[in-house]
């Protein structure tokens, strides 16, 4: 059984403009407002929601509120990777024990790894957190190293609790090898918005995704009309978010999506450094966007 089907949301994490410490009031207005206007799934502590600036205490944290604070409505998966095996571990272990549905592991970063070694590695976080389902993170962009389709077709086969991989890596190529390698059996979802509908195309049950931060509704009808035989509905709903999709990544995400979910009215706060504010003239047409979608006046 799949955690979950069609839309997730890659959740923003709010910060406060005095001093950057995580504003909890505003993260529960935001988990309200996905799970009312349809998402389906939460994912916290991905890298939208910066979770490569907070402290470990502070990841933690953050994740458990979301479970907690989401009570059952939605499934919640986690981020818990890391570059470093043992960190990866002991993140895994305590968020699987708050009650995470879910743990999303991204290919280790900076150091990167041989195929051998992310085989190791996933299989070591995999063994400490046998009763939760793990969901790797293949980012090429962001790592530097890919997992290769067969490193996840050994993965699913030998590992019960590794069931599905978010696929960023924009290679559609390598994705109908892993599913073919696969069999289909694995549940996968798209981990870039403007390839939803293709990557279902190929057995994929939908998205983490960023776009839903600001427009829930519409992604989750996406998937959902793909799922249920809709697909020129779907391709459509695909065709008409591109604009805003191409925006929200006119500079590095999240910068654009943070930015976005402010102008709705929404209070999340600042990013943390590395990340400065969004360029002037980007934001302006972030802006003009989102009205032509009708987000905002």
């Amino acid at each position: 059984m799949s955690i979950f089907k069609n839309a997730a949301v890659a959740i923003v994490t709010p910060f406060k403009e005095e001093d950057l410490s995580v504003n909890y009031d505003a993260f529960a207005e935001l988990i309200d407002f996905q799970i009312d206007n349809g998402t389906d799934c939460i994912v916290v502590c991905g890298s939208t929601g910066e979770a490569a600036t907070m402290t470990e205490q502070e990841h933690l944290d953050v994740c458990k509120f979301c479970i907690d604070y989401v009570k059952g409505r939605v499934p919640v998966i986690a981020g818990s990777g890391s570059n470093c095996t043992q960190t990866a571990i002991n993140l895994s272990k305590e968020i699987a024990g708050y009650g995470a549905d879910g743990l999303l592991v991204i290919h280790p970063y900076y150091n990167k790894a041989t195929q051998k070694g992310l085989i190791k590695h996933f299989t070591m976080v995999a063994e400490e957190v046998k009763g939760t389902p793990i969901v790797l993170y293949n980012v090429p962009s962001r790592t530097g190293g890919a997992i290769e389709p067969a490193t996840v077709a050994q993965l699913v086969r030998d590992v019960p609790n590794i069931v599905g991989i978010k696929e960023a890596s924009g290679d559609i190529s390598k994705i109908v090898k892993l599913m073919t390698l696969t069999d289909g059996n694995i549940e996968l979802y798209s981990g870039n918005d403007d390839q939803v509908v293709p990557l279902m195309s190929m057995g994929g049950l939908g998205v983490i995704s960023v776009v839903s931060n600001i427009a829930p509704r519409a992604v989750h009808d996406m998937c959902d009309k793909f799922l249920s035989g809709d697909v020129a509905g779907a391709a459509k709903l695909q065709r008409d978010t591109l604009d805003l999709c191409e925006n929200l990544f006119s500079e590095v995400n999240p910068i654009p999506v943070k930015k976005a979910v402010n102008m709705m009215g929404f209070n999340a706060g600042p990013l943390r450094m590395p990340l400065t504010e969004m360029e002037e003239e980007h934001a302006q047409k972030l802006a003009a966007a989102m009205r032509a979608f009708g987000l905002i006046k």
